[in-house]
């Protein structure tokens, strides 16, 4: 016979294979299952390194006068 349509000549369809289940002792070997984080470069780490930057506060509520103006027009209206 010939080959299934779709597929190429000499194909053979394989099974993925199983790995064995890990340990949880393993686990925490590898690195994968571990309650506490790395904090080794956070202790390595050299804030002198770091450039300084100057913040500006912006006044994003309106004044007072704009607030009595705002008023005066809701009440107009």
């Amino acid at each position: 016979m010939g080959a299934r349509a779709g597929r190429r000549p000499g194909y053979i369809r394989r099974r993925p294979t199983r790995r064995a289940p890990v340990s949880p002792e393993e686990q925490l070997e590898r690195g994968k299952m571990c309650d506490k984080p790395d904090l080794s470069e956070v202790e390595k780490f050299d804030k002198k390194k770091l450039k300084k930057t100057n913040t500006e506060e912006k006044n994003t509520l309106p004044s007072k006068e704009t607030i009595e103006q705002e008023k005066e027009c809701v009440k107009s209206s």
